[in-house]
């Protein structure tokens, strides 16, 4: 606050002690006559409770018209000053009407003070502007009261309407989120599917017995990825249940030429992973690390728990990135790999981890590190053990 508004604040808070003062010394000048009339005597405490109670309690009855003027007469920046007119104007209103009511109170309880007074007009003729310097400033701590109020609950408002358009933000966000992960998901398996029945076009010719098995396990597998369609998270149990779909498939196209062992911690069974997102990596590793070449291969697949995340491998004993390189292959990612990499940044955005590097007895080796959660879902074990 600089120098100016202070000294301007600290004028105007003297000003108004002063014309308060002020104000209450007209009263007593004018009304001096009535305090000698109505103390003749010391009343009694009863008698100042018949007095003094109805005084504040009129005024406690006529205090949410006060907070309702507030609320409808609220003082902005534009309309300042017919505000502040406004509530001077309610103000002396009141303020006479609260004096009517408690001078018409007090005749009825026969206040003490009034006794001499016999009839209704002769106590408001002589009593009705007394003391209302005090009914001015009652007015006053009340509108001051429902001034803190009407802005704490503007402020309220702001506070809901501003948490309101953040989770419909979030919300959208989410639903943007959700959108560009089904897109994803959506390119994988029709890639997934085209490569398939490329494989079965493929056996037709030569197994038909081979063939018509694959189609069967397809079947099964394209099952079990409607059932979970709609849902992005899955156990790591149920992924692997998917997983070993796909490998049955894989195993029928590529006979005794690919084994794959799967080593599970027990532990790391309920971790909840994005849905379908082995499968695209071992696709990757079967393509260029058996289907490459004539000889067999193996692809190793390891799941643990490391302290707050999740550690998948996949392992296979193919070229692997630096031969490929060396002998000239692309080292680039495919759909399926970048893909994946493009939904963990979806749902975990920077925390996680997924690289593709050569594996130490050669080959490639695919590391995902992600978040340990636990999955809500339940849908039982899996053989964490397979060989084949």
């Amino acid at each position: 606050m600089n120098h100016k508004l202070r000294w301007t604040r600290w004028l105007l808070v003297s000003t108004l002690m002063v014309v308060v003062g002020l104000s209450f010394t007209l009263n007593y000048y004018l009304f001096a006559d009535h305090y000698v009339a109505i103390f003749k005597k010391q009343p009694t405490l009863s008698e100042m409770l018949v007095w003094e109670l109805p005084y504040w309690i009129i005024w406690a009855a006529l205090a949410p018209a006060v907070f309702s003027i507030t609320r409808r007469a609220r003082i902005d920046r534009e309309n300042w000053g017919s505000t502040i007119q406004a509530h001077i104007l309610s103000g002396l209103f009141i303020t006479l009407l609260h004096r009517g009511v408690y001078l018409l109170v007090g005749w009825l309880l026969h206040v003490a003070a009034y006794q001499s007074l016999a009839t209704i007009s002769n106590l408001f003729d002589f009593l009705f502007f007394f003391n209302l310097p005090t009914g001015f400033l009652t007015y006053g701590a009340i509108l001051l009261l429902a001034l803190a109020a009407d802005y704490y609950d503007r402020y309220q408002e702001g506070e809901l309407k501003a948490s309101r358009f953040a989770a419909e933000l979030a919300n959208a966000r989410l639903q943007t989120a959700e959108a560009q992960l089904r897109a994803l998901k959506m390119q994988l398996q029709p890639h997934f599917l085209f490569n398939t029945l490329n494989s079965i076009s493929a056996l037709m010719a030569e197994d038909v017995d081979a063939a018509d098995e694959m189609i069967a396990r397809l079947g099964d597998f394209l099952r079990l990825t409607l059932e979970n369609s709609g849902e992005e998270r899955i156990p790591l149990s149920r992924e692997l249940e998917f997983l070993k779909r796909y490998l049955d498939i894989e195993q029928i196209r590529f006979n005794d030429r690919l084994s794959v062992t799967l080593e599970v911690e027990p532990e790391s069974l309920g971790a909840s992973v994005p849905n379908l997102i082995l499968q695209p990596i071992v696709e990757n590793a079967i393509r260029h690390g058996i289907g490459s070449r004539p000889e067999p291969g193996h692809i190793d697949i390891q799941a643990n728990r490391t302290g707050d995340l999740l550690r998948l491998m996949i392992t296979d004993d193919g070229v692997g990135p630096r031969a490929a390189a060396r002998t000239g292959g692309p080292i680039r990612e495919g759909v399926g790999l970048s893909n994946t990499r493009a939904r963990l940044a979806q749902h975990y955005g920077d925390a996680y981890t997924f690289e593709l590097t050569g594996a130490p007895g050669g080959g490639s080796l695919v590391t995902l590190e992600i978040p340990f959660e636990r999955s809500i879902k339940d849908y039982g074990d899996t053989n964490t053990n397979a060989h084949r």
